[in-house]
């Protein structure tokens, strides 16, 4: 896109167009301009990208329609994806970091969905060192919708991680939360901490 209009006509037409759709009243107009943020990471380069777009990505997080948070944490995915794992943990992690400490649950429930998504895209070691403990220690939220949102995150990112992470760390977590006061919270420590043992037991009996 850049190589077709020009960086500096992109910048003045573009640019301000797009952000002002992304605060548009209409929410499905929001949405269309998030499900086109990859692609404009990808055009408009990194760096161009971290500047002018990243900050208004993360804050899609605590947007009023779920249908928008949703494609947000999906959206930061994508981003890790493309832009690799270093370049999330400079740039999305510490702003993602901030959304869990906010008042809002709702909030926090993404940032937990957002960071579980984002882990997927990592390269192991990452987000082992640098996502795994957050999501860890978000199970102590005192709202039982962010805790199962942990519950199922780690179902989702465990099966990356070798034996020893996932007897070590994640299992531990799962059983606490498997006695949790909220009975959804307990489901869903339940469902993953099953998965896993599923996925752990079958990886041991091909080896």
């Amino acid at each position: 896109l850049n190589e077709v209009i020009g960086a500096e006509l992109l910048t003045q037409s573009l640019l301000p167009a797009i952000l002002d759709l992304a605060e548009d009243g209409k929410w499905r107009i929001r949405l269309a301009v998030i499900e086109r943020i990859p692609l404009l990471a990808k055009q408009l380069g990194k760096e161009f990208f971290t500047d002018r777009l990243l900050s208004l990505c993360v804050g899609w997080l605590g947007d009023d329609i779920s249908s928008i948070r949703e494609a947000a944490a999906k959206d930061l995915q994508e981003l890790t994806a493309l832009l690799g794992s270093e370049w999330s943990v400079s740039n999305l992690l510490p702003r993602v970091r901030q959304v869990m400490e906010h008042s809002s649950y709702l909030r926090r429930m993404n940032a937990v969905r957002a960071l579980s998504l984002m882990a997927t895209a990592m390269d192991v070691y990452t987000a082992q060192w640098e996502v795994l403990p957050i999501l860890l220690e978000m199970h102590c939220d005192p709202v039982p919708n962010v805790r199962f949102n942990v519950a199922k995150g780690l179902g989702m990112i465990g099966p990356m991680f070798n034996p020893s992470v996932y007897e070590g760390q994640i299992v531990t977590i799962l059983e606490l939360m498997k006695e949790d006061s909220d009975r959804d919270v307990r489901f869903f420590a339940c469902q993953s901490s099953d998965s896993l043992c599923a996925t752990f037991d079958k990886k041991r009996n091909e080896n």
